[in-house]
């Protein structure tokens, strides 16, 4: 599986089912500022905040915006509430769990927790404001055991007022494995034992 963070809570996943490539796309939301992609050409692509302000899509992909569970292209999507009406997305490929927590600003209730179950790999949005302070997403990787935290939603040229990424590594008190514009991640190289945490640079 590749992981690349497009800036905001915007992430592009893709994914193989059977000899396809799947490119799931979250959160393509246009920003008021900064380099992003004209349009996108997903096989499916999720909102946490409905689809005002979208980004174009091309080739008629499969598109979630509301509460449920489903299945499309090997890829199991399970949509849950989060706070304010924003939607926590988990999908499940590859034989991994990946959490994507959108516009979360706030703790999760211990029901959502228990929804949310085991979860591989984190996306949490860690730049204050519009996402997460630092202190309320490191304590959530503590509650949901996380293998892997990739944080989202700080500082960049899409959203300048977020805070810095290091503010989140500070207050979790992890040292980042790497720091690159892609990762790439197969279920037998998860890490067994610890949360580790991958930081990704903005890239498209």
């Amino acid at each position: 599986m590749h992981i690349q963070w497009l800036g905001q809570t915007c992430v592009k996943l893709q994914t193989k089912n059977l000899d396809e490539d799947v490119v799931v796309l979250l959160d393509g939301y246009r920003p008021e500022k900064g380099d992003f992609p004209r349009s996108f050409t997903p096989q499916v692509a999720l909102y946490s905040q409905g689809q005002a302000d979208a980004a174009t899509l091309s080739q008629n992909p499969f598109v979630l915006d509301t509460l449920g569970e489903c299945e499309t292209k090997g890829v199991m999507i399970y949509a849950v509430p989060g706070s304010d009406g924003n939607i926590i997305y988990k999908l499940n490929a590859e034989g991994m769990n990946i959490l994507h927590l959108g516009r979360q600003k706030t703790k999760l209730e211990n029901d959502t927790v228990e929804k949310i179950g085991t979860v591989d790999i984190l996306l949490l949005p860690v730049g204050d404001g519009d996402y997460m302070s630092p202190e309320n997403a490191a304590a959530l990787v503590t509650t949901l055991e996380p293998r892997i935290v990739i944080p989202i939603g700080h500082q960049c040229d899409t959203d300048s007022k977020a805070k810095p990424v290091s503010e989140f590594i500070k207050e979790l008190g992890l040292k980042p494995e790497a720091t690159d514009k892609k990762f790439i991640i197969k279920a037998k190289d998860l890490p067994q034992e610890e949360t580790k945490l991958y930081v990704l640079e903005k890239n498209y």
